[in-house]
């Protein structure tokens, strides 16, 4: 039986990884082998961390809006539970925006939930 080496076929696998890495440090850009164990850790690093990333906003927006609603004398917790009460239907991150660059706006959505608390 004739030897089949795989040359077309082959090339455009080794290609294709190696255009994934460009831009590694040291080996990993350009030996094949290096190159594949490095994208089965960088795609794995990068599917893990798009879940992390929406961990990380979310306290950020937790931390900002806690820190806006103390300055006006309710704290996070209190705010959430009762905008939610008062069927006020913002996100933290739209919280977060207001408190952080609206701080007008914030501070009567803040009044909507203190009217609650009292």
């Amino acid at each position: 039986m004739a030897r089949v080496k795989k040359g077309k076929r082959a090339h455009k696998k080794r290609k294709n990884v190696l255009q994934h890495v460009k831009g590694f440090r040291w080996g990993r850009k350009n030996k094949f082998k290096q190159a594949k164990e490095a994208l089965a850790h960088a795609w794995t690093y990068a599917f893990r961390d798009r879940k992390t990333k929406k961990r990380n906003f979310r306290r950020l927006w937790q931390i900002k809006i806690n820190a806006a609603s103390r300055s006006e004398g309710v704290p996070y917790s209190d705010l959430i539970y009762h905008l939610k009460e008062k069927g006020v239907v913002l996100d933290r991150k739209v919280l977060a925006d207001l408190a952080e660059n609206h701080p007008l706006i914030f501070r009567e959505v803040v009044n909507v939930a203190k009217k609650n608390l009292s």
